[in-house]
Parts: C-alpha cells; structure tokens; sequence
C-alpha cells in the first residue's frame, strides 16, 4: 500500500546536518550512500554493518565524500536516539524497531522514512537521477518504487545528457541579468529553451550556445512596475 495522502515535493539541504539510518544492510548502505553523497553528516546505528560498510567501500562512496565520514555505532537501536537528529531513514528489515524508530521520529518532529513500509513514513525517497545541479525525481507515494525507478530511466533517456552544463550556463546567464539590474522574468526562458539551446548544449557547441544567451541577457529589460 502507497501513502493515502497528496505528497508535497521538496528538495532538502542535508549538507552539514546530523542524520541518521538505523540499519547495516544492503538497503541501508543505499540510504546512507545517497545521504553521503548529498554531504550529510551521518550516524549508522545497527547490531551489524558489515555489509553496509563493505558495499559502500566497494562501491567508492567514500572516495567520493563531500561530507564527513559516517559514525558507525555497531549497538541496537535506542529509544529516544531519533530526536538528536534532523532526518532520520530506518532499514533493518524489523518492523517492531522500524516502528518504534518511527514513533520517536514522529514525537521529536524529526522527519522519518521506512524503507518499504510506508505507513511507518512521513516522507517518501524517490528514484533519483543526476546530472550536475539538476535532479530528476519520480515518486508513486510508495505504491511501487519498481515503478518509479522504470519512469525515472524512461524520463533521463528521453531527455538526455547535458542537462547539468545547461543548467550551469542558465544560472550564469542569469546572474548577469540581475547584475545589470534587470530582470529574468523579461526573458522568454521556454521559447530559448524549446528552441537549438539544448542540443547546442548537448553537442558540445558551447560557443554557439552561449551566443543564444548573450542574446537573451541583452534583451531583459527592467521589471515592469505596476505600482498605484
């Protein structure tokens, strides 16, 4: 069963903050891998975490880190440990301490996902793909994470590489355009963009690219005041 409620979507900062997994296993060495990857700054709680460590090991997560190294506590889980943190993720396939990590969660305000068990949830991970600043993210409130990895991979193949350079060169475009004290919403960001902007991109033809987006800072025009 999925999450009987409308999800909010949000794109949290966890660099530098103190979050927690509950759990030593293969799903758990995703979650912690994911929240390392983002810069986190995580606490491992589980009897045994041999095979969550040995698959981040292998897998170079921590050659990659942006963040501190995980703490890894090799005890049970303990009750009231969930508030000390700012998000929490519990994976140790126990449905009495995935509860019971969730109830502290909920009591301490602390956000909490379950892993495969979305009613001992009050926020959902979705299927995630990467490309520089840019985040593609499919949610099914739960319901099928099967499927949201498919739609995920669908939606990253049909739009392609490139998106994380393009990104970058809108988000200097459009610091140029405040610095001149104008502003973006004069600019027609979908026409350039339904336009070759992207397949410039995507070719590599970063001079003809940036060429569309001189273009672009050059006609934004200060914004309309509609004051009385």
């Amino acid at each position: 069963m999925g999450i009987d409620a409308d999800l909010y979507p949000v794109s949290l900062v966890v660099a530098g903050r103190r979050c927690l997994v509950v759990g030593g296993g293969r799903v758990a060495a995703r979650k912690i891998a994911s929240l390392l990857s983002c810069g986190a700054a995580v606490t491992v709680v589980a009897p045994e975490a041999h095979v969550a460590v040995g698959l981040l090991a292998g897998e170079g997560a921590f050659d990659r880190l942006v963040g501190p190294h995980p703490e890894v506590h090799l005890r049970p889980y303990r009750a009231g440990e969930a508030a000390g943190y700012r998000l929490v993720v519990t994976a140790t396939g126990d449905p009495a301490v995935d509860a019971a990590v969730f109830r502290d969660a909920e009591d301490a305000g602390v956000w909490v996902n379950s892993a495969d068990d979305p009613e001992h949830c009050s926020f959902v991970l979705p299927a995630v793909s990467r490309d520089g600043p840019v985040t593609i993210a499919v949610s099914t409130g739960g319901s099928s994470p099967a499927l949201a990895s498919w739609l995920r991979r669908r939606i990253a193949d049909a739009l392609g590489p490139g998106l994380g350079p393009l990104a970058s060169l809108l988000d200097e475009a459009r610091r140029r355009i405040h610095d001149r004290g104008a502003s973006t919403e004069t600019v027609d960001w979908e026409t350039l963009l339904d336009g070759p902007l992207a397949d410039l991109v995507r070719q590599g033809k970063g001079a003809e690219a940036q060429k569309l987006l001189d273009r672009a800072v050059d006609s934004a025009r200060p914004a309309p005041d509609h004051g009385g």
